[in-house]
């Protein structure tokens, strides 16, 4: 029998995301198990939602760890997970850990990238400058991270509408709605073995 495949979920700040996977596993969705919950930032509420569902918890607060984060949380997840998934997570990622985690590390970022990525986009910041911009559709992408910022191959997206009145607010959560959705199900695509990846184009595999 296959051992269960085994996630570590990476943390910045309330957890929906994180909140989604967690539900989506208890609900039958997805057959893997959260092995840790690690967050580079001490009193946020995704820690509580880890505690609260026997998660174990590792805080590696990223001013004390500053350039050896990436490091500190390889020392955590090697020979522990199949898969890191950074749900909302802020810090950058990088060196040995992006190696040996090569293509099994996924990030969920609140627009269609390229549109509205990269340094300092995160958060409502996105949502803000879409509104700006005028664009009449949004929505989220999971993709590969990489060393860069955003820039890794795209798995999937989901796009929503953005409406004359929206504001950021009620834009970032129409959103979220879809990041909830797409996160688990990229997720699922790897429990199943069913992501190729060539060059810059991911292929599901049916």
């Amino acid at each position: 029998m296959k051992d269960i495949f085994k996630i570590a979920v990476l943390v910045s700040g309330g957890g929906t995301n994180l909140q989604s996977i967690i539900d989506n596993i208890n609900s039958g969705y997805l057959n893997c198990s959260i092995e840790m919950v690690i967050s580079d930032r001490e009193d946020i509420y995704a820690l509580k939602r880890a505690e609260d569902n026997n998660i174990k918890t590792y805080v590696l607060d990223k001013n004390t760890y500053g350039e050896s984060l990436s490091d500190e949380i390889l020392k955590i997840v090697e020979e522990k997970v199949d898969l890191i998934v950074l749900a909302g997570w802020l810090s950058h990622l990088k060196g040995n850990l992006i190696d040996r985690f090569a293509n099994n590390i996924i990030n969920i970022h609140p627009s269609l990238i390229p549109s509205f990525s990269g340094k300092g986009m995160y958060g409502i910041k996105v949502h803000e400058k879409a509104i700006e911009y005028g664009v009449k559709v949004s929505g989220c992408t999971v993709h590969i991270v990489d060393s860069g910022m955003d820039t890794g191959p795209i798995i999937l997206q989901r796009a929503v509408p953005v409406l004359t009145e929206d504001t950021a607010e009620t834009l970032q959560k129409r959103v979220l709605v879809e990041e909830h959705v797409a996160l688990s199900e990229a997720i699922k695509y790897f429990i199943e073995n069913k992501i190729e990846i060539i060059h810059r184009k991911v292929i599901i595999n049916s």
